[in-house]
């Protein structure tokens, strides 16, 4: 009995010491998963400041050419790049919204053959870090750049084009908003403009958008009112919507940047005009 009792003792303890460091081992794992986990998030994050703080700038020579432009008066207003026609304004004004990690400017000089056709007031606002997905609503201050104008439009490229739509859905603001102007972009689902009959609508889309293939514009057209103006420029890729140069994921174009943006121009400028 007491050789029996007194070879149970150690058995006991190593039984308990073997728990310990099944338990240590489990906390060292743990310390290290989440290290592992800490790193990745850091390492994610950084990549994410590297992307938004790197975007795709206007073109100096297409800029230069806006801003030289004398039926167009180019200048910074309320925190926005501003077109306006050098005389005969139309009292329309258009807010638009630049695609993801795109500056505001470098649409001016596709903007400007329309403001000097039509003689609507064009503007760019800044984006918070370039991005309309955290600043949908920002339209609703940027008209304060121009308080002449009696009526205003609403687009933007890709991504802002989406959101824009998406502002236009909520109906949050005080603007009455007279229609929507989408480049290389779509309404989703929830922006809910189907039915939206107090909307005049334009969508374009290049035929050679890598970025946004107009089947994908296609597919989203019943989220658009019906008797929406649909266009679609061919040989045209994603970019040639702005002057900011190439773009990752994009197709080759078939046009060259002239012939896109005197297309686009066209299309917007006779759909301004039909208002």
């Amino acid at each position: 009995m007491t050789v029996s009792g007194g070879g149970g003792a150690p058995e006991t303890e190593n039984s308990g010491g073997g728990a310990r460091r099944g338990r240590s081992r489990g906390v060292r794992v743990l310390l290290w998963t989440l290290a592992v986990l800490m790193a990745l998030v850091l390492v994610a994050g950084a990549a994410f400041l590297v992307w938004v703080l790197t975007p795709h700038r206007a073109e100096p020579g297409p800029l230069a050419e806006a801003g030289e432009d004398p039926a167009v008066v180019v200048e910074r207003r309320e925190g926005a790049v501003v077109l306006a026609p050098a005389e005969d304004p139309s009292g329309t004004g258009m807010v638009f919204y630049s695609g993801a990690r795109v500056e505001a400017d470098a649409y001016a000089a596709v903007w400007a053959p329309v403001v000097a056709r039509t003689g609507v007031t064009v503007v760019l606002p800044d984006l918070r870090l370039n991005l309309a997905l955290l600043d949908s609503a920002r339209a609703e201050s940027a008209v304060e750049a121009a308080p002449e104008i009696s009526e205003w439009y609403l687009g933007g490229h890709s991504m802002g084009g989406a959101f824009a739509a998406q502002h236009l859905g909520t109906g949050d603001g005080d603007v009455e908003w007279a229609g929507l102007v989408l480049w290389g972009s779509y309404a989703i689902e929830s922006a809910d403009l189907a039915d939206r009959d107090d909307l005049r609508v334009l969508s374009v889309a290049g035929g050679r958008d890598g970025v946004l293939i107009p089947d994908e514009v296609e597919e989203r057209r019943p989220n658009l009112p019906e008797d929406a103006v649909i266009e679609v420029i061919e040989g045209m890729n994603h970019a040639q919507f702005g002057a900011y140069g190439d773009q990752a994921g994009d197709a080759e174009p078939e046009l060259t940047d002239d012939q896109a943006h005197q297309a686009l121009a066209e299309i917007t400028a006779t759909f301004l005009e039909a208002s």
